[in-house]
C-alpha cells in the first residue's frame, strides 16, 4: 500500500492529581484519561522524505510539529530510509488540554507502522511515543486509562459509563507549562480521588465517577471563564463539570444524549466552540488503505 488514513481520538481528563516531582523537574501525575469521539484525520503516503502540511490550520508545519517529530523517530527506529508525505486536518482545539498534538504524534506513529508492514511492535510505539510528548502514549492506547508518571505509565480499565460530554472551549487558550508554574506557587493544593474515580469506572457506577472527577490544575487556569462555563454546564445539566488538562477547555458531564444535545444548542450560543461527543474505546487507528 501506498497512503493510509487514520483517525486520532481527543482526550479528557475525569481526573487530574499532582503528587510529585520526578527527576528533571517534571511533574509527577496521577490520572484518569478518557478517549473521546472527537477526532484528527491524519493521511499519510509513502515519500523519499517528511513533508508536513496543515491545511486550514494556523500551526506551523515545522520540526518541532508533534507529527513530524514522531515521524523521524519511528523511521529512525525502523531503520527506514524513506519519508511520509504527512496531512493532518486538525479538528481538536489548540491549547485546549486535549491532546490534539499528541493525537497527530500517535496517528503518524499507527499509520506509518501499517504503511511500511508493521516493522514495530505496539510496545516499542508506545516508547517513541513517550519521547514525543506525555500524552502520547494514552492517544496510542485510548479508551479509560489510569495514567501515571509522566504519562508513560498506563493501565487500561474498564470502559466508563455510558455518558455523554459537552465540551467548551474558551476564546483562549491555556500554556501548559504557565498553569504547571502556578501551581507551584499555589500556597495549598487541590488533590482529588484518583482511586475512588478509577472504582466509580469499575463499578460503572456515573454517579459516584462525577462526584470523584477532579483536577488540581483547574484553579491554576489563568482564566476566569473555566469557572463560569463550569457553572453554566452545571445549570444546563451537567451532572458535573471540570477543566480537562491543563486547560483550557471545560467538559460537562451528562447522563444521555437528549440532556447533552440541549445544553449543546444553548451554549453554541454563547461560545463559538461547542463539541458533543462520547466515551471512545480505542486510541489512533487505521480506518482506510489504498
Amino acid at each position: 500500500m501506498d497512503k493510509v488514513t487514520v483517525l486520532a481520538p481527543a482526550k479528557l481528563n475525569l481526573s487530574l492529581d499532582i503528587v510529585g516531582l520526578l527527576p528533571g523537574g517534571y511533574h509527577a501525575l496521577d490520572m484518569v484519561m478518557q478517549a473521546v469521539t472527537l477526532y484528527e484525520k491524519i493521511e499519510l503516503e509513502k515519500s523519499r522524505e517528511i513533508t508536513l502540511e496543515l491545511p486550514g490550520s494556523p500551526l506551523k508545519a515545522d520540526e518541532k510539529n508533534t507529527a513530524w517529530q514522531a515521524a523521524r523517530r519511528f523511521l529512525e527506529a525502523a531503520g527506514i530510509r524513506g519519508g511520509a508525505r504527512i496531512t493532518v486536518h486538525k479538528a481538536i482545539p489548540a491549547q485546549a488540554g486535549m491532546a490534539g498534538g499528541s493525537a497527530d504524534a500517535a496517528a503518524v506513529l499507527v499509520g506509518l507502522n501499517r504503511l511500511y508492514g508493521g516493522p514495530l511492535s505496539f510496545c516499542r510505539l508506545l516508547e517513541l511515543g513517550a519521547q514525543v510528548g506525555a500524552d502520547v502514549p494514552f492517544s496510542l492506547m485510548g479508551g479509560t486509562c489510569r495514567v501515571q508518571g509522566k504519562g508513560d505509565i498506563l493501565k487500561a480499565l474498564p470502559p466508563c459509563p455510558d455518558c455523554r460530554f459537552v465540551i467548551v472551549m474558551p476564546e483562549e487558550g491555556v500554556s501548559t507549562p504557565a498553569a504547571f508554574a502556578r501551581y507551584d506557587r499555589m500556597p495549598a493544593a487541590y488533590h482529588p480521588d484518583v482511586e475512588a474515580l478509577e472504582e466509580a469506572v469499575r463499578k460503572k457506577d456515573l454517579s459516584a465517577l462525577c462526584g470523584a472527577a477532579g483536577n488540581a490544575l483547574q484553579p491554576c487556569s489563568g482564566t476566569e471563564e473555566t469557572e463560569h462555563i463550569c457553572r453554566r454546564l452545571r445549570q444546563e445539566g451537567a451532572i458535573t463539570a471540570l477543566m480537562t488538562g491543563s486547560g483550557a477547555a471545560v467538559f460537562g458531564i451528562f447522563a444521555d444524549e437528549a440532556g447533552a444535545e440541549q445544553a449543546r444548542r444553548t451554549l453554541q450560543g454563547e461560545y463559538r466552540q461547542v463539541y458533543l461527543t462520547a466515551p471512545d474505546t480505542f486510541g489512533a487507528r487505521v480506518t482506510e488503505e489504498a
